[in-house]
């Protein structure tokens, strides 16, 4: 359908597209923890993932993420989105998840990938939403439906993750 059918006017919502990635490797997730440098989420874990790049399919950024970050494949499944209440602009961020039984990560100039116990991540430093969002995750198995989020700030600005019904 070409643009001008698509009904992109002023007051709907743009969204920046997004990938996140889970990776399990039995009880523990795949994360990276940022460079001190980074821009964004310095010295915090995060999943892995990144932006769309124009022109790419959701799962292939993905794939590309994975590999760019830490040198792993995995077959990948979408566990849910998020949409990230960003102000004029929000992300909308395409979670997903897969196992990955061998290779070892490899650090990348994003930070470096860890294999961390899905218990211990409450002891480390991680970006706000990484809680909520991998406590969902790590309930899901492969073929359950994905899930649909939002997060947003408060009035008394804490964050706040709904997950729609």
């Amino acid at each position: 359908m070409p643009q001008i059918n698509q009904g992109v006017t002023q007051n709907r919502y743009t969204v920046i597209p997004r990938t996140a990635i889970f990776l399990r490797r039995g009880d523990s997730y795949l994360l990276l923890k940022g460079v001190p440098t980074k821009r964004l989420w310095a010295n915090l874990y995060n999943g892995l993932g990144g932006h769309v790049e124009r022109g790419e399919a959701v799962l292939s950024s993905a794939k590309r993420e994975l590999l760019e970050e830490s040198g792993l494949t995995a077959e990948l499944w979408l566990c849910g989105t998020l949409i990230v209440d960003a102000g004029e602009t929000g992300i909308c961020v395409f979670i997903f998840s897969g196992e990955c039984l061998e290779g070892k990560p490899r650090p990348s100039e994003e930070g470096l990938a860890e294999w961390i116990p899905f218990d211990r991540i409450s002891e480390l430093p991680v970006v706000e939403d990484l809680p909520v969002l991998l406590g969902r995750i790590h309930a899901m198995q492969r073929g359950d439906q994905p899930f649909s989020a939002r997060s947003y700030y408060g009035e008394d600005g804490k964050l706040i993750v709904k997950f729609a019904e």
